[in-house]
């Protein structure tokens, strides 16, 4: 699989605006019997299991240049539907911003593939726009009405006998997940914190976790204990990128997307489910799938192994219409991948090749393709005089973008790891999706010792003039 990394994709882009030349580049409530797995069947599910599977599937983006989180959430959906699930047990967040677009080529149409089926229709509208956020999140899964704003007011009440799917979609960065305000995040010791809560109140048997974000192994990495029921997989390690795919330029992909049609991590586990009969694939063999097609990221699993030997039935059901399989096996990667980084540039740079010579919509391509780039240099510039200033020249590189051994959390104090961003964006703006590369740096500036009288000098003698703002 060919990838295209930042430094390429914005050297064509620069070349691409002064030249001009078209280049290709990527793109159910009631009570059921969890015996019924046949001769199989794992220790786990081979007893009467009277209890409720439910689910939340979380696109954290917006924007369309974001398209394939929320397709990956709308096909999640349509397989837990298809595998019995009733509404009232699937709880959906998406900003609801992408099907109907202008820049969409099928209104009111999401796809998740390259002449994919429509994935959008009938997806419950759970928490949309600014009812998109960490509060709700949490409050959703801790079963919470009162801590709620805005949104249908559905809550995850998983009890004791129940199992419970979550799934998040989204842009991600050392120690947390990104939400649609640049204001908010999911940060990964509040995480584990509401599902620890979550646990000790006996709100589920036991429980499933996707996630699909760059460095989203650091959500659990050093945090989420092994003996709380909870299996958990991520796309990705917990420092590095995890990818779009089906993105413009793959030779399949209709030339009027500008953006990318899903992620490599979820369409590998989504597409895999709906090839194989979920009453006999474990979590194990899924894992073991989309470990080997997810191949331009490292694919981890963490917390309770023991359920890996659980079938896929248990927590996403069957289409029991369905009456034969074929099973497909591994299925073959997309052409070309893309970092999530670098999805926004792509989006940018594809829409300006494709405008109209002469026309406003190539001068407004334009600007966007600039301030992208612009953006892209004053979050490095900043970041790295920070550095400079804090550790000297000599040390400040190996000081910012040190990783730490694995099985430890990325940063000790998340209060000063969280009043640092802070200090960092009222200073230097907002990262980005881009500029969330940098967040380790800004946990390892913690980590070092840094007080908060010199993390604002910092800040403020490096973005004085804010020069690429």
């Amino acid at each position: 699989m060919a990838i295209l990394g930042c430094g390429v994709l914005l050297s064509l882009a620069l070349l691409s605006l002064s030249i001009g030349i078209n280049l290709c580049l990527p793109e159910n409530g009631k009570e059921i019997d969890f015996s019924a797995h046949g001769e199989n069947a794992s220790p786990s599910t081979t007893k009467k299991d009277k209890g409720k599977r439910w689910a939340v599937l979380i696109a954290g983006s917006n924007g369309y240049y974001n398209y394939r989180h929320q397709a990956d959430i709308c096909h999640a959906y349509q397989i837990l539907k298809k595998g019995g699930l009733k509404d009232e047990n699937i709880i959906v967040f998406m900003y609801d911003d992408i099907a109907h677009d202008p820049e969409n080529p099928r209104q009111g149409v999401i796809i998740n593939k390259p002449k994919g089926h429509d994935v959008y229709k009938g997806v419950p509208k759970d928490y949309t726009g600014t009812d998109v956020n960490s509060e709700n999140f949490y409050a959703v899964i801790l079963g919470n009405k009162k801590n709620l704003t805005g949104g249908s007011g559905k809550v995850l009440k998983s009890g004791p006998n129940d199992h419970v799917f979550i799934y998040y979609a989204d842009h991600g960065s050392a120690g947390l997940l990104g939400m649609p305000s640049e204001y908010d995040a999911v940060y990964a010791k509040d995480l584990i914190h509401v599902l620890k809560k979550k646990h000790a109140s006996n709100g589920f048997k036991s429980m499933v976790f996707y996630i699909e974000a760059c460095e989203s192994g650091s959500i659990f990495e050093g945090l989420l204990p092994n003996k709380m029921n909870i299996y958990a997989t991520t796309a990705a390690n917990a420092e590095e990128s995890s990818y779009g795919t089906y993105c413009p330029g793959e030779p399949e992909v209709p030339e009027e997307y500008d953006t990318c049609l899903g992620d490599l991590y979820s369409i590998s586990w989504l597409e895999d489910c709906d090839s194989n009969d979920l009453r006999k694939e474990t979590l194990e063999k899924q894992y073991e799938r989309v470990r080997r097609r997810t191949n331009e990221s490292h694919v981890m699993q963490y917390g309770d192994m023991s359920h890996r030997k659980e079938f896929l039935f248990t927590y996403m059901g069957a289409d029991l219409v369905k009456d034969s399989y074929t099973s497909i096996g591994d299925i073959s990667s997309p052409s070309r991948a893309v970092n999530q980084r670098d999805t926004k540039l792509l989006y940018f740079q594809h829409k300006f090749l494709r405008a109209p010579a002469g026309s406003h919509a190539k001068l407004e391509a334009r600007k966007q393709l600039l301030n992208e780039i612009a953006h892209r240099k004053h979050v490095d510039y900043s970041i790295h005089k920070i550095g400079e200033l804090l550790f000297g020249h000599q040390k400040s590189s190996n000081m910012l973008m040190n990783v730490r051994p694995q099985g430890q959390p990325v940063v000790d104090d998340w209060d000063c790891f969280k009043k640092f961003l802070r200090i960092y964006k009222k200073y230097c703006g907002h990262l980005s999706t881009y500029g969330m590369k940098y967040v380790r740096a800004i946990a390892n500036i913690c980590n070092a010792g840094v007080t908060m009288e010199k993390m604002v000098a910092a800040s403020d003698q490096a973005c004085s003039k804010k020069p690429f703002v």
